[in-house]
């Protein structure tokens, strides 16, 4: 069988744990290509960049983020290119592949458009826990802009960043509204031993559970 059109595709809002998921799918067999340190196809990635930037958007998916009607990818080809990117990286087309993403979450129909026979799993993690991980990390930086709070009318940073998670958890309802062939994973229940979501996930996409599988889990958190 040829996967080429059927990608696991796995999103969540930044600072949830989808590297974490993304690291766990890929040590079962599915191909990701050359990657970032956050596990993301880094040519893939580029490409969903160039694209924000040239729809005046922010970059690294924190403001501003597409608003319905969401970017048409269609006019850069994107298929055809995303195709080259993995044959150059040795994708041969007979197993499952990923590309992992909190922007593709962002234009979820985009991508349903793209790949209708994708498997999708959006990592989830709970709201307040989500916005005090930004307020600590240096590189999530677009609410300490008081231009970007007052466009969001948000008092304070944390204000800012809820906005923020509300905007992409909408998407997610969206997501789910709309038939998409989706599963959701709280990752860091598998922190507390709970592996009960990722092995219904690996069982659904048709995947085989490597050797001492919870052990090595339990050193990526």
């Amino acid at each position: 069988m040829n996967y080429s059109n059927k990608p696991i595709l796995i999103t969540g809002i930044e600072r949830s744990g989808s590297t974490i998921v993304a690291k766990i799918i890929e040590s079962c067999g599915v191909f990701t290509g050359c990657t970032t340190k956050m596990h993301e196809n880094h040519s893939i990635k580029t490409l969903v960049s160039h694209l924000y930037g040239d729809n005046n958007l922010d970059p690294r998916g924190q403001f501003p983020i597409p608003e319905q009607p969401y970017i048409n990818l269609y006019t850069h080809n994107w298929k055809s290119t995303i195709k080259k990117i993995l044959d150059r990286e040795g994708y041969k087309g007979d197993n499952l592949w990923l590309y992992k993403s909190s922007r593709i979450g962002q234009t979820w129909p985009v991508w349903n458009n793209l790949y209708p026979e994708a498997k999708w799993i959006v990592v989830r993690r709970r709201t307040g826990d989500i916005v005090q991980s930004c307020i600590k990390t240096g590189f999530m930086s677009a609410f300490k802009d008081k231009a970007n709070l007052q466009k969001v009318n948000a008092a304070n940073e944390a204000d800012g960043w809820l906005w923020w998670v509300h905007e992409q958890e909408n998407r997610f309802v969206e997501m789910v509204d709309a038939g998409l062939n989706c599963k959701v994973i709280w990752p860091e229940r598998m922190r507390d031993g709970d592996f009960e979501q990722m092995y219904e996930i690996i069982n659904w996409l048709g995947l085989t559970i490597p050797p001492n599988f919870e052990e090595q889990v339990k050193k990526l958190f």
